[in-house]
Parts: structure tokens; C-alpha cells; sequence
């Protein structure tokens, strides 16, 4: 059974960091790669970050220069570091090997004082 699994979210400051995991059972993630998505309330799901097989990288322009994406094969995770955060990022993040189906049920990040 696929299970993508998101954590590491939570409330945090404006200003303040998070660093949110993607972890997979049952896929194998080295052989994809892999997106960030979120979703705010009220609003549609919106893409965040790539990051290929190779570890090259693609950013939404709101978040360059903020936010980075890693992965680690041996461990079967995929990591978004966000520094910086503002209240227009709170949202619902979801990871996704691309070219799958398979989402997580995502994880909470709220950014308010």
C-alpha cells in the first residue's frame, strides 16, 4: 500500500521557519520527482516547488529566495525548508511524486502574530 505522509508544520510567526517532510511507504521516491503544492482557504490548490531525480530545483515566484526544497533517496523524504514566513503562506501542504496520484493528506502551516 502507497502512503505519502506530510509533517512538520504548525503556528509560527511572521519572520519565523518551518520545515515540513514528505515521507513515502510502499513508493519509492528516487525515481520520481517531486512537488510541493498548497492550499489556502477558499482558494485552489497552487504548485510550490519541484525538485527532479537530479536535484534541480523550481520555484513559485512568491516563495524564491524564502523556501527550499531538498530530498534525501536513502531516506525516502523529501524536505521544504521555509524561512521567512508571512501570513499569505498559511495553507494546507501537500507533496506529490509527480506523475502519481498519490497525495498525502497534508500538513497545516500558520503564519499570524
Amino acid at each position: 500500500q502507497v502512503q505519502v505522509a506530510e509533517s512538520g508544520g504548525g503556528l509560527v510567526q511572521p519572520g519565523g521557519s518551518l520545515r515540513l517532510s514528505c515521507a513515502g511507504s510502499g513508493i519509492g521516491f528516487s525515481i520520481y520527482a517531486m512537488g510541493w503544492y498548497r492550499q489556502a482557504p477558499g482558494k485552489q490548490r497552487e504548485w510550490v516547488t519541484t525538485i527532479t531525480r537530479s536535484g534541480s530545483t523550481t520555484y513559485t515566484d512568491s516563495v524564491k529566495g524564502r523556501f527550499t526544497v531538498s530530498r534525501d533517496n536513502a531516506k525516502n523524504t523529501a524536505y521544504l525548508q521555509m524561512n521567512n514566513l508571512q501570513p499569505e503562506d498559511t495553507a494546507l501542504y501537500y507533496c506529490r511524486p509527480l506523475g502519481t496520484g498519490y497525495w498525502g493528506q497534508g500538513t497545516q502551516v500558520t503564519v499570524s502574530s
